[in-house]
């Protein structure tokens, strides 16, 4: 098996690699949105931080990744309960994927006849505790998008057949990408995504160079190229373990709420997700650095990735949502 490549050896993206790495500090964040264009590392991106991550202790033979055998659903048919470390699963939920493959299918015929419920997991089942990616999520079917709202609402797969019903956990973090020009993502499914970031293809030339440099040093000795990045990755991994630790300790004065809600109604921005997710994005960004109070310069780092997707289109604006959030956050965070 072909290993990841290093996080901290990716070139530039610091804004996705940020918002990838809140995510995994708090999963409650609602998982990453990509936009951008091809062949700028969005799905290198998700494999890396995944590889990176501490492994996750299982149920051994549980299909649905259970922590504990309270978790592990009956239909999985286990009679031995042990544990093992597993890596974070990273599960791609390609195009044209039929629902059943993302839900999970009974046996009908097997139920009937046998009394017993057969049931072959989906992708939801081996993406939770994990990572869930959707290269080209604009273009997903609306009845899939739906589905997937369902369950990230609910952290729960339920599959209802002729009567019968199963039920399993299903709760990961969602990574999408997309080319904006290619379709428009339907409102509630973007919506639903915590954070959104923009890529864009390197016009410098050193920092081309320096790509297609560690490209080719990983592929020609994998083994000497992960070697070389291991200490950085294992200092990103340390201080993400350390971030989770401290997160509930995080102080959050009343004065930076009143600066979430101030700069969504600024900003006009529909519901009150917006002020969670930047509280949120807030302290894990503040956990990761070491402090232990949120502060506004914390809102100021991650505003644009919480809110730059929820603002309502303004046609005479040809600025961009990024552009509209920064002239916004210098107004009222002042």
């Amino acid at each position: 098996m072909t290993p990841a490549f290093p996080f901290s050896a990716i070139v530039g993206q610091e804004e996705m690699k940020r918002a990838m790495i809140l995510t995994a500090i708090d999963p409650r964040l609602g998982g990453v949105l990509v936009f951008g264009d091809r062949g700028t590392g969005k799905s290198t991106a998700v494999r890396a931080l995944a590889a990176l991550l501490p492994p996750i202790t299982a149920v051994r033979g549980c299909p649905v990744n259970a922590a504990s055998v309270e978790e592990c659903p009956d239909w999985a048919g286990l009679t031995e309960f042990e544990t093992e470390e597993r890596p974070t699963p990273v599960i791609d939920l390609p195009l044209g994927v039929t629902e059943d493959r993302v839900t999970g299918a009974l046996d009908i015929e097997r139920a009937l006849t046998q009394g017993e419920k057969a049931f072959q997991p989906g992708l939801l089942a081996q993406a939770n505790r994990g990572y869930l990616y959707i290269d080209e999520v604009n273009l997903l079917e609306d009845h899939i998008v739906d589905l997937l709202l369902d369950v990230a609402q609910s952290g729960e797969n339920v599959v209802e057949r002729e009567g019968l019903s199963i039920r399993h956990p299903a709760r990961f973090v969602l990574v999408g990408s997309g080319n904006p020009e290619e379709g428009e993502l339907r409102p509630q499914l973007l919506d639903r995504f915590g954070l959104s970031v923009e890529v864009r293809s390197p016009d410098d030339i050193e920092e081309r160079v320096a790509v297609i440099e560690r490209r080719d040093a990983f592929e020609t000795d994998p083994d000497r190229f992960l070697k070389k990045w291991g200490r950085e990755d294992r200092s990103i991994r340390d201080r993400i373990g350390q971030a989770r630790a401290t997160l509930g300790a995080i102080k959050r004065p009343k004065s930076v709420l009143r600066d979430c809600a101030r700069l969504c109604v600024a900003l006009g921005a529909d519901g009150l997700r917006g002020e969670l997710t930047l509280l949120r994005a807030g302290r894990a960004l503040a956990a990761y650095e070491g402090d232990t109070t949120l502060s506004r310069d914390h809102l100021r780092s991650v505003a644009a990735m919480a809110l730059s997707h929820r603002l309502r289109r303004d046609p005479l604006d040809e600025a961009g949502s990024q552009a509209r959030v920064a002239r916004v956050v210098e107004d009222v965070l002042t």
